[in-house]
């Protein structure tokens, strides 16, 4: 007979194995941090004794739960701000809050109070989405969970890394210093492809593939996300990633609400792993994905909770409850999504979408002892009918609750035994929870009168704030610049003809930045409108920009956008400004490609007030080492057009114009 560590016997074994074999009465071997043999009770007494006996107590012994997509530490934001579209939610509250107050300290406790939900509610796997991954990945291999840990990587700053280029090396050095441990596995998570560059994405790709690493990224939750992606650049977005190379690494693709067949049939080909996160898409009313029709054709589908912030729970009986019965409303079919093929998107098929199935998500010989206990027997799982065996399945699914769990082991080990946690100290995690909580209200009520918060508040804010490396030349004449875009060299790649109607308002505090409304008229060659767009812009404080290298080029904050759906009266009402201040301009826009960069040139007359001709010479950047390198091409560029480069003006038109009105 041969002596291991622990044997559980008397259980409901759900093995969620390739035939998903149940025994009842079962019993379950465990050596170390392994399962040894999984069989009936009789069978697994008869040829091994344990130091720990444990009786199961008829309860259901099963693979623990995949959580395959969640944030985790935004459990200390719950509840921060509900009821609002997923634009006003992320940027008006959360990223926000997040570059306040997210530091080491706030994500590892987030992450703890995080990992005792999960131990509760019978999950032991989860794969994260945040910022300061190593300090998520430290407190929870300190608890014991076991988890996928993805560095957020985007084109903008974050509260962890300046530039994407920071991201990257903080994923790189998460990798290096995870990658051969027992219970965590690093990854890469780009956000978005509306929060990724080109440039953003394929480094991520290089680094994934570099050392065969996961991949985590949002695709396509939205149908602004996807409508957008199709207006700039003709695609998809699975189209548009695997341009990048996205789907020959490791990819965990999460919600997947929006895509087409064709799309799903791609993603099953490449082997990507999908996370279906149903109570986060209804909530911020992203839509129905497709689940259904993605497991027909054989996509690894898991579930996941999404981050506390947006659901707001991490309790996974729920999740896979309102997964299976969403599924059945949206087909219009009962039988969609069966109860065992529901537990099994929790189970196996999860760990398949995490790449990790050959350790974990299936009661198996040689797999991990990661394994939960639930308990059936309480009045809202009863009676229990024993004619079909599968029968145990739909309880689990339709009538059991997280709160059922009573037991969880990971890597063989235990964190709960009898619903008493063993790693987590639950009453310090929440009186430290309520001390930030009560920190962020503060903040949060003293930013509520602040001209962004208003700007938020009525909506359509964009999603983006990004950079500008820019300069200013004086003209007498736009003649000779028009004539030097033909120079060899210059591509011109667009040509746009506007008449710009700017009113800038002013407020009390200089903290509060400018905000402007713009009328843009779209002439044609002979000069008449063709359409107008109105449209607001909340600049950040004017004195943010910097100079690049003394080269008189300016790095400069960019902007906030929101559609202006209601007219100029209504702004001025609305956001009470204490100064109003008008342009108008004549502008030719010009979008070229020099020396394989795209750089935007304006030719603007400034009518109102009458201060002269510019050339403007712009570009986005994303990085600092890409603005240096732009400034020098923009200084280059500008003397190559024959600009006279003692007469480069580093101001915005507003500060050129408020100068002029000094004088």
């Amino acid at each position: 007979m041969q002596n291991i560590t622990t044997i559980l016997k008397n259980a409901i074994v759900l093995t969620m194995n390739q035939n998903y074999e149940i025994f009842d009465p079962g019993a379950i071997a465990i050596e170390g941090d392994k399962i040894i043999a999984v069989d009936s009770e009789d069978q697994i007494l008869s040829q091994y004794q344990a130091k720990e006996v444990i009786d199961g107590g008829q309860k259901v012994l099963l693979p623990g739960l995949v959580n395959t997509h969640t944030h985790i530490p935004m459990t200390l934001l719950r509840g921060l701000s509900d009821d609002l579209r997923l634009d006003v939610w992320l940027m008006g509250y959360m990223m926000p809050v997040e570059r306040e107050f997210v530091s080491p300290e706030f994500v590892r406790l987030g992450t703890k109070l995080g990992c005792a939900e999960f131990i509760r509610s019978g999950v032991t796997t989860f794969n994260d989405m945040y910022y300061f991954e190593d300090d998520v990945a430290e407190a929870t291999a300190e608890i014991g969970l076991r988890a996928v840990v993805g560095q957020t990587v985007m084109k903008f700053s974050a509260p962890d890394a300046d530039s994407y280029e920071d991201a990257l090396a903080l994923s790189e050095n998460l990798i290096k210093k995870w990658q051969d441990h027992p219970l965590i596995v690093p990854a890469i998570a780009p956000h978005a492809v509306y929060t990724c560059t080109p440039d953003v994405l394929t480094s991520v790709v290089e680094l994934a593939k570099k050392y065969d690493a996961r991949v985590h990224f949002h695709v396509s939750e939205t149908k602004d996300e996807v409508e957008n992606l199709r207006k700039e650049h003709g695609l998809p977005v699975v189209p548009y990633i695997r341009k990048f190379g996205m789907l020959e690494t490791k990819l965990i693709a999460a919600h997947c609400v929006h895509l087409d067949e064709g799309e799903i049939r791609t993603l099953q080909h490449a082997g990507v792993g999908i996370a279906h996160n149903p109570t986060s898409n209804l909530k911020l009313a992203s839509g129905f994905a497709p689940v259904a029709r993605m497991l027909h054709l054989g996509c690894n589908v898991g579930v996941g909770t999404d981050g506390p912030a947006s659901n707001n729970d991490l309790d996974m009986f729920e999740e896979i409850r309102l997964a299976n019965l969403i599924a059945k409303a949206v087909s219009g079919d009962p039988t969609v999504l069966p109860a065992r093929q529901t537990l099994a998107m929790a189970t196996i098929i999860g760990a398949k979408a995490l790449h990790m199935d050959e350790i974990i998500g299936s009661l198996e010989p040689g797999k991990r002892a990661d394994l939960i206990l639930v308990d059936i027997s309480s009045v809202h799982n009863q009676p229990r009918f024993l004619r079909d065996p599968d029968g145990v399945y739909a309880q689990l699914i339709y009538a059991a609750k997280s709160t059922d769990v009573t037991d969880t082991m990971v890597n063989g080990k235990w964190l709960m035994r009898n619903k008493e946690l063993l790693t987590v100290n639950e009453g310090q995690l929440l009186t430290e929870a309520s001390e930030i909580a009560a920190k962020i209200d503060k903040f949060l009520k003293g930013r509520e009168e602040s001209v962004y918060s208003k700007l938020i508040a009525i909506g359509g804010a964009a999603e983006e704030e990004s950079f500008e490396v820019q300069v200013k030349v004086k003209v007498d004449s736009i003649a000779p610049v028009l004539e030097a875009l033909s120079k060899p060299g210059i591509l011109i790649l667009r040509k746009r003809h506007y008449h710009e109607y700017d009113t800038y308002f002013g407020f009390e505090s200089p903290s509060q930045g400018r905000l402007r409304y713009r009328e843009d008229e779209f002439l044609n060659e002979s000069g008449k409108i063709t359409s107008v767009r109105s449209r607001l812009t909340l600049i950040g404080e004017l004195d943010t920009a910097r100079n690049l290298n003394d080269s008189q080029i300016m790095l400069s904050r960019s902007r906030y956008l929101a559609p202006a759906t209601h007219s100029l009266r209504f702004y001025h009402e609305y956001f009470k400004p204490s100064s109003k201040l008008e342009i108008e301009k004549n502008r030719l826009r010009y979008l070229v490609q020099y020396k394989e960069i795209e750089f935007f040139i304006n030719l603007d007359t400034i009518q109102k007030p009458a201060i002269g001709k510019y050339v403007e010479i712009k570009s986005r950047t994303w990085s600092r080492q890409d603005a240096d390198q732009k400034a020098a091409l923009i200084r280059e560029l500008a003397d190559y057009l024959g600009l006279d480069l003692t007469q480069i003006n580093s101001l915005d038109y507003l500060q050129i114009v408020e100068s002029a009105s000094e004088n």
